[in-house]
C-alpha cells in the first residue's frame, strides 16, 4: 500500500508569494548561511499535517475536508507580523503571523481536527497558531548564530500588510527532495459550497 505525505492547508494567491519573496530577500541581506529559506512558491497556511497516510484513505480524507468546507464561508485573513519559534534566544523557525479573520481560521482548523478525528488522526496536542513558514535554521547553527539571527529578524521592517480572500481548502501531498519539498493539490474544497 502506497503511502503519501501529506497535508491539509490554504494555498496563498500570487500576490501574497511574491510580497513573503520580498520579505524573505529583506531578511536575506543578514548573510546568515545556516538559514534554509523556504521556496516562495512552495509557502502556505498548513492547517492540519496527516504525515504518511495510506492511499485508500485519501477519498476518506477528502470527503472529511468538504463537509468542513461546505457550512464555511469565505473569509479575509492578513499578512502579519514576524516572528520565531520556539523565541527570539534560539530561533529553529522564522514566519509570518495571520491577522485579519483569525477567529474564523481557527474555527476551521478546529473543525478540519474533530473530523479527522474520526478517521483515526490524533489531534494536535499544541495550540493551533496560522502561521507561514519562510525559513528554517540548520543543525549547525551555534547558539551564537542563533541568537544574533533572532535580533535580525526583530530589527527587519514588515510594513506592508496586504489581505487576502480565503476561498477553498487544499489536501496537498509533500515530496522530499535534496533540494526541497515538492507540493502537488491531491484534492481541493470551496468554501460556502463554490466551486474551487
Amino acid at each position: 500500500m502506497e503511502r503519501i505525505r501529506s497535508f491539509i492547508a490554504i494555498e496563498l494567491p500570487l500576490p501574497i508569494r511574491a510580497e513573503l519573496g520580498s520579505l524573505q530577500d529583506k531578511l536575506k541581506a543578514g548573510r546568515q548561511p545556516f538559514v534554509k529559506w523556504v521556496d516562495p512558491e512552495g509557502i502556505h497556511l498548513t492547517l492540519k499535517f496527516l504525515g504518511g497516510v495510506d492511499s485508500n484513505l485519501i477519498p476518506e480524507i477528502i470527503k472529511a475536508m468538504s463537509r468542513v468546507a461546505e457550512p464555511a464561508p469565505p473569509f479575509s485573513l492578513q499578512l502579519g507580523g514576524l516572528g520565531v519559534f520556539p523565541g527570539w534566544q534560539r530561533p529553529q523557525v522564522v514566519w509570518v503571523g495571520m491577522g485579519g479573520e483569525v477567529e474564523r481560521l481557527a474555527s476551521l482548523q478546529k473543525e478540519i481536527e474533530s473530523g479527522l478525528s474520526r478517521l483515526g488522526f490524533a489531534p494536535e496536542s499544541r495550540p493551533f497558531r496560522g502561521h507561514l513558514t519562510l525559513g528554517r535554521l540548520r543543525e549547525q547553527a551555534s547558539p551564537r548564530d542563533k541568537q544574533s539571527f533572532g535580533a535580525w529578524v526583530q530589527s527587519v521592517r514588515f510594513e506592508s500588510k496586504p489581505s487576502f480572500e480565503v476561498q477553498a481548502l487544499s489536501l496537498m501531498k509533500s515530496q522530499l527532495t535534496p533540494s526541497g519539498a515538492i507540493y502537488t493539490q491531491l484534492a481541493c474544497a470551496g468554501l460556502g459550497g463554490r466551486t474551487a
